[in-house]
This record gives C-alpha cells, sequence and structure tokens, in this order.
C-alpha cells in the first residue's frame, strides 16, 4: 500500500473511531415537563439536540400532572413543573435540593376578546365586580392540576362568589383553549398564566390579578434522583440558562430567572 493511501486509510479509520465515540456519549433523555413552559422547551429543545448530540424525549401534561407521574414512579431524568410540586418531589425523595434550579417565572393575567369594553380589575373588589357582571368566565379546571386553575379558584373563595361563578364557568378541556373560547366569544373573561395568552390572536390582555390576589409561578427543572443520564441532564438544565436561553424565555412571556 502507498504511503499517502495508508494515512488516508488510517485518518478514516480515525474518524470512524471518533463517530463511535461521540455516539456512545450521546444519550437519550426523558423529560417530564408542566404544559406551562411548553412553548419554551419546544424552542430549546431541538438546539440543544443539534448542539450536544444528546436525544430528548418530553411528555408535557399539567404542573399537577406531571408532579403525580414521578410520585407514582415514572422513570424519567429530569422534570421540570411549578417550584411548589418540585418541593414535594424533593420533601418525597425523588430529587435531591441540590439538583432544583430555577428557570423562568410569569404570573396569571385576565383577558377579554379585542375590541369589547374593558372591564375595571384594578382591585380585589373591582375583579369581584367584574366576575359577577360577566356572563361567562373560562380557565383550567382545578382538578386537573393547572397551577393557574388551582390558584384561581382559590382566588374565588377568597372574593366569596365561588358559588356565584359556577353556572358562569366553562372550563377549558386544554390549556391553548382558555384564550381561544375567549378570541370565539364563548366566554367573556379568560383568565390562565400571561404567557400562554399573549400571543392569542383575537384577545386582549387587560391586566394582571390585581394586588395579593396575584400568584407568581417559578417553573423549576430538577435532576431526578437516580437519574440513567445524570451528566447530559446537567448540560440541558445548563443549557436552559445560557443567554440564548434566556432570550427564548423573555420572547416566550416569561421572566427568566436570575442565574
Amino acid at each position: 500500500m502507498k504511503m499517502h493511501s495508508f494515512v488516508a486509510a488510517a485518518n478514516i479509520g480515525f474518524l470512524l473511531l471518533l463517530m463511535a465515540g461521540s455516539a456512545a456519549e450521546c444519550a437519550e433523555l426523558k423529560v417530564l415537563a408542566a404544559n406551562g413552559i411548553q412553548a419554551v422547551v419546544e424552542d430549546l429543545g431541538p438546539k440543544f439536540e443539534r448542539a450536544t448530540g444528546h436525544k430528548l424525549v418530553i411528555t408535557f401534561s399539567t404542573g399537577g400532572a406531571t408532579v403525580k407521574r414521578v410520585q407514582d414512579d415514572e422513570v424519567a431524568d429530569v422534570v421540570i413543573a411549578p417550584r411548589p410540586g418540585i418541593d414535594r418531589l424533593v420533601k418525597d425523595g425523588k430529587v435531591s435540593a441540590d439538583n432544583v434550579t430555577a428557570l423562568a417565572s410569569t404570573g396569571i393575567s385576565v383577558a377579554i376578546r379585542k375590541g369589547t369594553p374593558k372591564p375595571d380589575i384594578s382591585s380585589p373588589e373591582a375583579l369581584k365586580r367584574t366576575l359577577l357582571a360577566a356572563k361567562t368566565i373560562t380557565y383550567l379546571n382545578p382538578v386537573d392540576g393547572a397551577a393557574s386553575g388551582i390558584h384561581f379558584a382559590k382566588v374565588l373563595d377568597r372574593l366569596g362568589i365561588a358559588i356565584e361563578m359556577k353556572s358562569k364557568t366553562i372550563f377549558a378541556p386544554l390549556t391553548g383553549a382558555v384564550g381561544v373560547l375567549v378570541a370565539n366569544g364563548e366566554a367573556e373573561i379568560g383568565v390562565l398564566q400571561y404567557q400562554l395568552l399573549f400571543s392569542i390572536p383575537g384577545i386582549e390582555i387587560i391586566g394582571p390579578l390585581p394586588g395579593d390576589l396575584q400568584d407568581s409561578t417559578v417553573f423549576s427543572a430538577a435532576i431526578m434522583s437516580g437519574a440513567r443520564e445524570a451528566e447530559a441532564s446537567k448540560a440541558f438544565i445548563t443549557f436552559l440558562r445560557t443567554p440564548e436561553a434566556a432570550a427564548v424565555i423573555k420572547a416566550k412571556g416569561m421572566e427568566p430567572s436570575i442565574p
């Protein structure tokens, strides 16, 4: 064999070894994530895969359902959910507190159909009057484990109008349906986390829940105790805290957590 042919063959062999090594290092991460951060993860996930060669297998559901899957011993590498749910997993021993990282935060907003008169929600009393005057409202069913639905049900209790609002309530079957029901005129008022409303056409966000009725939700990522791909999981969470990720989080209507 001529020398240049030998060198070429050796180089090809070396490249094949590198490719095999890279393939061996690539991991498949199972991620369970709350609907509230779906737009962010769907944007950043493919970018992480291209940058690292790792593969993400992601399942989205409500925050409560996401946490329950882990409590029911479903195997996962990373869980992303509102912080109270992550704290329950820490208490249950499913996650170490050292492996929890805050990613983004959001609040709950009120929306109406675009072009309709803006009701007053500037204070708890004003919000109460507006809700009582509305023919229909929509939000996520708290039974399904949605953080905004659970909180807004508590708001109605606190305002003392939970019973009066039952007949006016249309529970949205899916997270994205809250804005759609308002846009279509099927519900006068929609209540949901801001990032899930702000890009829906045909609606107008008139403001956040007033005063101490507001609830700020922090979405946190946790590496599961005994995660099969711990190092790749760390790399994924580190990627979610980069300046590029922060820009995406802002573009999707949330506030990135400060590193």
